[in-house]
């Protein structure tokens, strides 16, 4: 990441993150990566969103950083679990006015008449709020999802790339191995 950010890399903290269904019908979108740790890579969003209805009927995720400057890129496979309120809160509290607002105006993935909809939302608790601070939304805050493998690949020429998989062992430790291009 820190290799991204100085190659000036454009919002090198994109990722992809894909979904699934219970059934099993994938869906993929972009996301901003918001911390990552020992515990997981971080990613807020609405709770009643499509990724997250897919996630509550099914806990596990794909993500994807890629980083063409650098040609790198890490994917990441894991279980999905919520980032607790404390996390949540503290997060929401330290995003711009108008993304807080936002959180709250916005039924994500549902479908609405016009922007103007919008606007008029978020202009109403603009009001609502002026001067005072804006709540958490309960349907919207963090998911972490916990690595079972991440996989690094950087580009070599003549398509010979590096991929390090790692793999999660029981007990914690990890499995590192090559992959062929």
């Amino acid at each position: 990441m820190k290799d991204a950010v100085a190659a000036g890399e454009i919002l090198p903290e994109a990722m992809t993150i894909a979904t699934s269904t219970r059934a099993g019908e994938p869906s993929a979108r972009m996301v901003l990566l918001r911390g990552f740790d020992e515990r997981g890579f971080g990613f807020f969003t609405n709770y009643d969103s499509q990724k997250g209805r897919e996630l509550a009927e099914n806990p596990r995720a794909a993500l994807v950083i890629y980083w063409p400057k650098l040609g790198r890129q890490v994917r990441v496979t894991g279980q999905v679990t919520r980032q607790s309120a404390e996390e949540s809160t503290t997060y929401f509290h330290n995003r711009p006015l108008a993304s807080q607002l936002s959180a709250w105006a916005s039924p994500q993935s549902e479908v609405i008449a016009n922007r103007a909809v919008l606007e008029d939302a978020v202009g109403g608790l603009a009001a609502k709020y002026e001067g005072r601070e804006v709540p958490l939304p309960e349907r919207w805050g963090g998911y972490r999802v916990i690595p079972k493998t991440i996989e690094f690949w950087l580009h070599r020429e003549n398509r010979l790339h590096d991929r390090l998989r790692y793999t999660r062992q029981a007990g914690g430790a990890w499995r590192m191995e090559r992959l062929a291009p």
